[in-house]
């Protein structure tokens, strides 16, 4: 039985000369590793592909759902007609303009509106959108869309079935259709994005993406600096010593989550962090500090098991519910934590 290291190496294989399929021969930097349907780039870069949901907020308050172009709305008296992305200014100098009216945006029913993964939903009255917003309000630490990465389509990414030992390729047009591809992965394939891909960040400024790694930098870049990604600001140390927390995903050379299933942990003001499975206990510390304007993380336990938790973590994102951290120091590992 091959290794998982032997088995990846010959997908990889597989993938760059193209075998059991008719793709084009590719050059060196074609291929950059493979990822699948659980790794955590594949999540980042649908997170991107998903619908910009954000850009209407003055609208209707959602960063979950957009409402459909085209449409009427009227704010203070006046009727504005929403035709294109650019007209959401002209409710907004709308509301500018005087600051003794109301400011009450009224959307004109019926309308279409457009979830973040591409559904839409026809919505009568305003009854219903009010149900529909408080549907969205009670999940307010959901992964949304990650603003200010915009992706130069099209890209070709490339596929390998382990389950029909086929070899494929498919070439993605629109977000839309990056969004469907990475729903629609299963655990049979691995995948690889044909390098180099074009992306413009939020200040329109271009730059050739030619690995996993630098993807997933900018997708970094993006949560830190892009203002549509920072709605809301939360303190790390008050959120991580904030209830008791799960391991959902722990990536070192290979996956290793469920090493850790059961476990809780406690992160506790005075530093010192509590895992717990049923009757067993361990007591660590954890530390975290921005250096260089990176946030980094540290846990420190003496068994050898939750000891292979003790890295340098940086963190890459998080909210109420989730903490995700990263070490790139020498092959890329992932640790995540999710509120219990």
């Amino acid at each position: 039985m091959l290794s998982l290291k032997k088995y990846l190496s010959i997908v990889v294989f597989l993938l760059l000369l193209s075998c059991q399929s008719d793709l084009q021969e590719q050059d060196n930097n074609t291929a950059q590793g493979t990822i699948t349907s659980v790794s955590p780039l594949t999540s980042y870069l649908q997170r991107v592909a998903m619908v910009k949901t954000v850009q209407d907020n003055v609208i209707d308050g959602s960063n979950y759902c957009m409402i459909k172009l085209p449409y009427t709305v009227t704010v203070n008296n006046t009727k504005i007609a929403v035709n294109t992305t650019a007209d959401y200014q002209k409710v907004v100098d709308n509301i500018n303009a005087n600051s003794y009216d109301d400011d009450i945006v009224k959307i004109d029913f019926p309308v279409t509106m457009v979830y973040y993964n591409y559904f839409e939903k026809l919505i009568p009255d305003q009854a219903n959108f009010n149900t529909l917003i408080d549907y969205w309000n009670q999940y307010p630490d959901l992964l949304s869309k990650i603003n200010g990465l915009n992706i130069n389509y099209p890209i070709t990414i490339n596929i390998y079935n382990s389950a029909n030992q086929i070899a494929s390729s498919v070439s993605i047009i629109s977000d839309q259709a990056f969004f469907n591809f990475i729903k629609n992965l299963n655990s049979n394939q691995y995948i690889s994005l044909k390098y180099p891909i074009t992306v413009a960040d939020y200040n329109s400024q271009t730059k050739a993406i030619t690995s996993n790694l630098e993807f997933e930098n900018a997708i970094k870049y993006a949560i830190d600096y892009c203002p549509e990604n920072n709605i809301v600001s939360l303190d790390f140390a008050a959120t991580i010593t904030k209830g008791s927390w799960s391991i959902p995903y722990f990536f070192e050379g290979s996956e290793k989550t469920s090493s850790y299933s059961g476990y809780s942990f406690v992160f506790k003001s005075d530093k010192s962090v509590v895992a717990t499975k049923g009757a067993i206990s361990e007591t660590g510390q954890w530390d975290s500090q921005i250096l260089n304007g990176v946030r980094e993380f540290k846990i420190v336990f003496s068994s050898e098991l939750l000891g292979k938790l003790n890295s340098n973590w940086k963190l890459f994102e998080f909210n109420n519910s989730q903490i995700r951290l990263r070490d790139v120091n020498n092959s890329t590992s992932y640790l995540y934590f999710e509120k219990e």
